[in-house]
């Protein structure tokens, strides 16, 4: 009886350490699948934050169109996300689907950012917390009066 209790710390240890190595080999078995699903013209994100699209997927890397015309070849295991195509959309176009769901709708222009009583020509002025000095005192002048 005095051996068991001195081993249950360990044995409790040893659940504990295969219990997380088990749920950390699923999210990887997770991820890989995930990745598997990359196919030319998904959108994914990387670990980095980065939106792109597949253009080519090889054995370990995938090749990404960052922008268009510009690709850049990463890592397979670079990919945090890979992205529906209406959330992809939805981020990285600026899309959302209207009430039927069916077509999107795209705002044309940020007339929807502008305040209510301000003029459409004219870009707010910003308050930075910087005070002018009156123009009359110039430092360089005043020395010669």
């Amino acid at each position: 009886m005095n051996s068991l209790v001195t081993f249950l710390p360990f044995i409790v240890l040893i659940g504990a350490m295969f219990l997380m190595t088990r749920s950390a080999k699923k999210k990887q078995q997770q991820a890989a699948q995930m990745r598997d699903k990359m196919t030319p013209g998904t959108g994914v994100r990387t670990i980095g934050g980065m939106y792109a699209t597949v253009k080519e997927v090889g054995d370990d890397t995938v090749t990404l169109e960052v922008a268009p015309g510009v690709h850049a070849i990463y890592a397979k295991n670079a990919i945090g996300a890979v992205l529906e195509d209406d959330e992809y959309n939805r981020i990285v176009h600026g899309t959302t689907a209207d009430a039927d769901g069916d077509t999107p709708v795209v705002p044309d222009d940020a007339s929807s950012l502008t305040e209510a009583g301000q003029d459409q020509g004219e870009a707010p002025k910003l308050d930075l917390g910087k005070k002018d000095e009156p123009k009359d005192s110039d430092p360089k002048t005043d020395g010669d009066k």
